[in-house]
């Protein structure tokens, strides 16, 4: 039973590893796109400049900048001591110490753990974007040193532009919690960017982003049986400051351990008042040689700050069975998040699942200190 135990909550503090994190709950501020704050098109990563000042001066509950007053360079790498002299070189550091106490019905077990201790780089020349990330990886015993994510990208004053490397591809909406049924289960969890191309195109009020690879980095690094070629196409469509809409497509072939699957997808976001943000995702998930219908998926988050820079976040949840409906997983997701001062930002989280056909109820807490600096 030990075993058991040990084997369950180091699976789980796998899943619960994360990368730096995008927040859509942003777009209270209006910020529709993710490359506002991020240098990665799909979000999360590192912050570029601009990014890093609305941390400081729109999300922190202290630390503003006042009118008249010199602003310094508080929000930047090591709070600015380190970073004016490289140029367009820039650097970010990503720590977060954790706590996980998960209960399966019997004795709770429970684990204090680094999620994440990366290094993360980009330089951008012109239209150019250079970026990589290189950190310690949990295992399911001890961890190394990996890098999941380096890419260069090109983008031209027309909006036309290109990424090559290794990347998460664009689908749906990148919520900030990975293991959320419309992220993990479809395929696009930390550990699940792939080798490839992507194209987009930008213009005023929409956003194209389509992809081809010959499938997850991992496994064909690993040589897991799980390659295929793998395709995504994703459009957002800004309806105003405070509305988008975004519609998704994945395709993957048939690999040496799975049958050919795909999923599309349907994601509406709004924020009614500053300080209030909702966001719905549904997919459906089929898979080739599964008899029945196909796997959906239903997401739902509501955001909202009670004061500046506290953020309270509820999230219902639903994943059926593939071929049948009446089985898969419910969740319930309770969350705050506070962001007390640039560089820092505290998250506690409860998940309640439970399976729809057994009724098994599973509860997990989590504490993170998440360090961006």
């Amino acid at each position: 039973m030990t075993r058991r135990v040990g084997a369950v909550l180091s699976i789980s503090v796998l899943a619960l590893a994360a990368n730096a994190k995008a927040e859509p709950i942003f777009l209270s501020r209006q910020y529709t796109r993710c490359i506002t704050c991020h240098y990665s098109p799909t979000g999360g990563g590192l912050l570029t400049p601009y990014g890093r000042s609305l941390s400081r001066q729109e999300l922190s509950t202290t630390g503003r900048s006042q009118p008249g007053h010199a602003a310094g360079n508080e929000e930047g790498f090591l709070w600015g001591v380190v970073g004016k002299g490289l140029g367009p070189l820039q650097l970010g550091l990503d720590l977060r110490p954790a706590h996980l106490k998960v209960d399966f019905g019997g004795p709770d077990v429970e684990r204090d753990f680094f999620m994440n201790a990366d290094l993360l780089a980009a330089v951008r020349i012109r239209n150019w974007t250079l970026y990589g990330e290189v950190g310690r990886r949990p295992l399911t015993e001890g961890s190394e040193i990996d890098s999941y994510e380096y890419w260069v990208a090109h983008q031209s004053e027309q909006g036309l532009g290109f990424r090559v490397g290794r990347f998460l591809p664009a689908y749906g909406v990148r919520v900030a919690d990975h293991t959320a049924y419309t992220r993990a289960p479809l395929g696009f969890d930390t550990r699940d960017q792939v080798y490839g191309l992507e194209l987009s195109q930008t213009w005023q009020h929409q956003l194209l982003q389509l992809s081809v690879s010959p499938g997850r980095a991992d496994s064909i690094l690993d040589d897991d049986g799980r390659q295929a070629f793998t395709a995504t196409g994703r459009l957002q469509m800004d309806l105003n400051t405070r509305s988008v809409l975004v519609v998704s497509g994945l395709f993957r072939d048939a690999s040496k351990l799975e049958t050919r699957s795909g999923a599309s997808g349907v994601a509406f976001g709004v924020a009614l008042l500053r300080r209030v943000s909702l966001w719905t995702e549904a997919d459906a998930l089929w898979q080739q040689g599964v008899s029945g219908g196909p796997s959906y998926t239903l997401f739902g988050e509501a955001g909202f700050e009670a004061w500046r820079g506290i953020w309270l976040k509820f999230s219902p949840q639903l994943r059926t069975a593939l071929g049948e409906e009446s089985d898969g997983l419910e969740r319930l997701a309770f969350e705050l998040e506070l962001f007390p001062r640039t560089h820092w930002n505290v998250d506690v989280s409860y998940y309640r699942d439970q399976n729809r056909r057994t009724d098994f109820v599973s509860k997990t807490f989590l504490a993170q200190l998440h360090l961006y600096l």
